[in-house]
């Protein structure tokens, strides 16, 4: 893209000089006065329409691309050995043949150390600490490496977990002065849309750990620091003294509200370390918790609610085909845990062929979903369901944003600019390749396609993963040029012209950006969406409008991934489920406020155990505690 005096020099229209919510200038149709025209309607599932004979045709590890030239030079996979065409490899070294390689490599090198660090010594990731949990790619690259040599293997090994009990968010956090993204950042996580004015300075009922007494007594506790559900706590009475502060996840069941305690006939005991400083506690935590707030008396029913998902094991899905983009399969769900799904693709006789994704993900759907749509579709060797398995309801699938494609649409053979979902750091120089019905379109990575398609990738048109021309440069990221393309620095007015072709209007994309709470520099936990079974220690390092750049914690950038920033707003869900999550959020915007009056009751409400030895009470004392609504 060139500024806006090329432009005029070159375009024999006049310079749009009105910015849109993209801060762009939507005048690159100009480069062309013909437009494509849509796929036709009568073209099998299975067809797809074949590039330009001009290009020369390069083979790569039995993968076919095509390059605008033929001299792109050779190169040799650091990992495997495998010898291919320099473009076709991974990242920019082009050191490695693919994704797998490159983190294969990193791994070796560097993984065994740190993992030795974390489980030993306990402390917290150094700046090139790894990620947090789940396949550790040890196991799985010694099993990849295997069958590069042997080029026989057809059984995939499954990786081996790794235990990361070493590392803990707390320490992390406290060591290194970080900031954690809130829970009502994450819509599509547990409690997300309820969680509500949580926040320093709650109090609430937790364990006594000071304590030697033979059963389980509580303490109330204040939260000083929150770093997603985990809270940083500290016991009434310890004032300034941090000495025993810990860390716990407040979604936890020994987590109440106060007046739990009471209700329940659980014994409330002052630390073993701080009894000596008041002789009368009932008298302190009166005065203390006057006027404090605590957590809504329904908050454990709330956090199990959330964490009741409609997704359930046995269902089947139709599935983007991981090993081709551009198709969908049919999988089962195997697993349900925090809202992730792990799918087994249904032909798996080993059930080792598996795909995670979350529920709200737009690479699920429903059965009948590819061919209502004309996208390509696998079919199943399996004539039959297996027992025990049903389609998945269609309703419980997220639902996408209705568009108007009676009017001025997208066309086959119009550029944008697109994440690349083969390497999610980078946006891409890209064409609409197919146009499918309800607003989804099928699009390739200019200089870099297979030649049968296989690598086209749907994208709805209102996804947040593409861009009008010119969004790269607007916002100061690095648009990657197609591969083998050498006329460089890289300007869409000189490529448009080449290839004779014509811009995506901007007003075709969507610029909703929905207060998603995040900012440079937050922690949390992401998925590494080229290993989806992996969750890691994240940052996000950029934040352009809803795009989020997440960094993943002691790896290179070249692996860190744009993602959207809102699931939810992405694709959002039923007019009757957006309705029931409004009214509980409203029930949990106001924390409860505390009023504690100091009475004597007939009944004992609270067990008040207070005195210098833990075997025995001098005495119990009684207060009220009301909980205004």
């Amino acid at each position: 893209m060139e500024n806006t005096k090329d432009l005029t020099e070159h375009s024999s229209r006049p310079e749009r000089k009105r910015r849109d919510s993209f801060g762009m200038f939507d005048g690159y149709d100009s480069c062309s006065e013909d437009t494509s025209s849509s796929s036709s309607s009568e073209e099998s599932e299975e067809e797809v329409a074949p590039l330009p004979s001009n290009l020369p045709i390069i083979k790569n590890n039995g993968q076919v691309y095509t390059y605008p030239d033929g001299k792109s030079g050779m190169a040799t996979c650091e990992m495997c050995g495998m010898v291919g065409v320099r473009d076709a490899f991974y990242s920019k070294t082009k050191r490695f043949c693919s994704v797998s390689c490159s983190r294969s490599y990193s791994s070796n090198s560097k993984k065994a150390s740190i993992l030795a660090r974390l489980q030993v010594t306990g402390k917290p990731p150094t700046k090139k600490a790894k990620v947090l949990q789940k396949q550790p790619l040890v196991a799985k690259l010694a099993a990849y490496a295997q069958y590069q040599a042997t080029l026989q293997n057809q059984a995939k090994t499954k990786a081996a977990a790794v235990s990361m009990e070493g590392f803990s968010w707390g320490n992390y956090i406290n060591s290194n002065s970080f900031i954690a993204a809130p829970v009502t950042c994450f819509k599509h996580a547990p409690m997300g849309t309820c969680w509500g004015d949580i926040s320093e300075n709650v109090r609430i009922e937790v364990p006594n750990t000071d304590c030697s007494l033979p059963t389980k007594v509580f303490w109330i506790a204040g939260i000083v620091k929150l770093a997603g559900y985990n809270a940083l706590l500290r016991y009434e009475g310890f004032e300034n003294d941090s000495g025993l502060d810990f860390w716990c996840n407040i979604c936890g069941s020994d987590i109440h509200p106060v007046g739990w305690c009471a209700a329940s006939g659980k014994p409330l005991v002052p630390p073993r370390t701080i009894q000596h400083k008041y002789t009368n506690w009932k008298a302190f935590l009166v005065k203390r918790l006057t006027g404090a707030k605590t957590l809504p008396p329904d908050f454990s029913q709330k956090v199990s609610e959330s964490m009741q998902y409609p997704f359930k094991t046995c269902m089947r899905v139709e599935v983007v085909d991981k090993r081709h983009l551009c198709r969908t399969r049919v999988a089962v769900v195997e697993s349900v845990i925090g809202g992730r799904l792990r799918l087994v693709y249904e032909e798996s006789e080993d059930r080792t062929d598996d795909f995670w994704c979350h529920m709200h993900s737009p690479l699920i759907h429903h059965i009948g979903w590819s061919r209502s749509i004309g996208h390509r579709f696998k079919r199943s060797d399996i004539t039959k369901k297996q027992d025990g398995h049903f389609d998945t309801p269609p309703h419980l699938f997220a639902k996408v944003k209705e568009v108007d494609q009676s009017g001025e649409w997208f066309k086959e053979g119009m550029k944008l600019e697109a994440i690349d979902p083969l390497n999610l750091s980078t946006i891409c120089v890209a064409t609409i390749r197919k146009v499918l019905a309800d607003g989804f379109l099928m699009i390739g990575i200019d200089g870099s396609e297979a030649a049968d398609g296989s690598d086209w990738f749907c994208y709805h048109a209102t996804s947040p993963s593409i861009f009008p021309v010119g969004f790269c440069e607007i916002n100061m990221i690095e648009l990657t040029p197609p591969r083998g393309y050498t006329k460089l620095p890289f300007k869409w007015f000189d490529y448009l012209r080449e290839t004779g072709s014509i811009a995506a209007p901007v007003k075709l994309f969507n610029k909703d950006v929905p207060n998603h709470g995040f900012r440079v520099g937050m922690k949390l936990e992401a998925v590494d969406l080229m290993e989806p079974r992996l969750i890691c220690v994240a940052t996000v390092t950029r934040i352009i409008h809803r795009l989020l750049r997440i960094h993943f914690d002691g790896w290179e950038e070249e692996y860190d991934q744009w993602v959207d920033s809102s699931r939810e707003s992405q694709s959002g869900s039923s007019k009757q489920k957006k309705k029931a999550k409004s009214q509980q959020y409203k029930g949990h915007k106001k924390m409860t406020t505390l009023q504690l009056k100091e009475e004597l009751l007939d009944g004992e409400d609270y067990n008040f155990l207070q005195g210098a030895s833990d075997q025995e009470s001098n005495g119990s004392a009684n207060f009220y505690i009301k909980q205004e609504p």
